[in-house]
């Protein structure tokens, strides 16, 4: 029985999700004093660039992309990565 070779890539998406919630224990950890929040949350936020980073490596953004709303979601959060392949992958208007 084969295994969809989708759920073997690298998420662009789920990297970002693991990142932001890293960035939020952080915050937790540093406002509490939590050594183990902030810990965790660095992990993850490490993580996480790890994941887009493979992602980013075997997209192809024409096929791939989501476009504007990747763009605007990356600026939002500031993610420079994000507004970049966001941009590479929007749809002529």
């Amino acid at each position: 029985m084969s295994q969809n070779s989708n759920t073997q890539q690298p998420s662009l998406v789920g990297g970002h999700a693991e990142y932001v919630k890293g960035a939020a224990q952080a915050t937790i950890g540093d406002l509490t004093g939590s050594h183990a929040w902030k810990s965790s949350g660095e992990q993850a936020k490490a993580h996480g660039a790890d994941v887009m980073k493979a992602a980013s490596e075997t997209r192809d953004p024409a096929t791939q992309g989501f476009g504007k709303v990747e763009e605007v979601a990356g600026k939002v959060t500031g993610c420079e990565g994000m507004v970049k392949e966001g941009t590479a992958s929007k749809k002529p208007e």
